[in-house]
């Protein structure tokens, strides 16, 4: 009988578990996924970033955060696997982690369509393939009405950080998550991922501008700042982990943005005395 051997990001192979696994999960969207993949028992440690489901983790030890992961609170715990992401965690984490630790997954989602094979990568390796293909289904049913609630395209100024302010390019996951419903990010080229700005070089070439909730947390008082530098542009605050978290969060984030989308571009309705 062959063995049938996983490929993550990395292009490590990994074979499925034949042994209930410890896992360390530094990646705070993938917690959430390994909990709705069945697979909360399993988990051995987290990041303080990883909050969700809040009453499940509770009782999860914390290993310090993404960027400064706590190497010998990881070591104590004795994992079998830890997975992490390319965009969230550092290579040098990585590798150090690789001295001790049987099993390191590697993810790196770069856009929505890369949630199922990420549901299949996990679900596969720690036999859970019936919850994640339960999830994948769910994704499509989601994605398809992200294509009925497409809108004509909009050129969108998604704001993630004040002083100095600063967006994603078109190179990331927020950026392919709104474009999904007609939204394109601005600017349409940069040399970095996420680039810094002036508002007022803004005036003129954008549609909307959208404030994120994270990682910076915007509130009322920054729109009325936004609104004040670009006169005349919609302005709206957005949940940004619908936005940019992947994994099962990414099922419940398109239902999200579609509705988002349907009232934002609503024709306003106009009452007469």
């Amino acid at each position: 009988m062959s063995v049938i051997h996983y490929l993550d990001a990395a292009g490590t192979a990994h074979r499925q578990v034949t042994a209930p696994p410890r896992i360390v999960c530094l990646v705070p969207s993938i917690t959430e996924l390994l909990c709705d993949l069945e697979l909360a028992e399993a988990l051995v440690g987290r990041t303080g970033f990883c909050i969700h489901p809040r009453e499940t983790l509770k009782k999860i030890p914390k290993v310090g955060g993404t960027k400064d992961v706590d190497l010998a609170a990881v070591r104590a715990l004795a994992p079998t696997h830890v997975v992490v992401n390319v965009d969230e965690n550092t290579r040098e984490t990585a590798d150090a982690l690789r001295g001790f630790v049987p099993q390191v997954i590697v993810t790196h989602p770069l856009g929505p369509r890369d949630n199922p094979p990420l549901f299949r990568l996990l679900g596969g390796i720690f036999g859970r393939e019936a919850e994640a293909e339960r999830l994948c289904a769910a994704f499509d049913a989601a994605l398809a009405a992200a294509a009925a609630a497409a809108v004509q395209t909009q050129r969108v100024l998604y704001l993630i950080w004040r002083e100095p302010w600063m967006t994603v390019s078109r190179d990331t996951y927020i950026s392919r998550m709104l474009g999904l419903y007609g939204w394109e990010t601005w600017p349409a080229t940069s040399a970095q991922r996420y680039p810094t700005l002036r508002l007022e070089d803004c005036r003129g070439v954008i549609d909307r501008v959208l404030l994120s909730s994270e990682p910076y947390p915007f509130r009322d008082k920054h729109l009325l700042e936004a609104r004040r530098r670009l006169p005349r542009v919609p302005v709206d605050l957005i949940d940004g982990k619908m936005v940019s978290w992947y994994g099962s969060r990414a099922i419940a984030g398109l239902r999200y943005l579609a509705d988002y989308v349907r009232r934002a571009t609503a024709p306003a309705v106009l009452h007469g005395d």
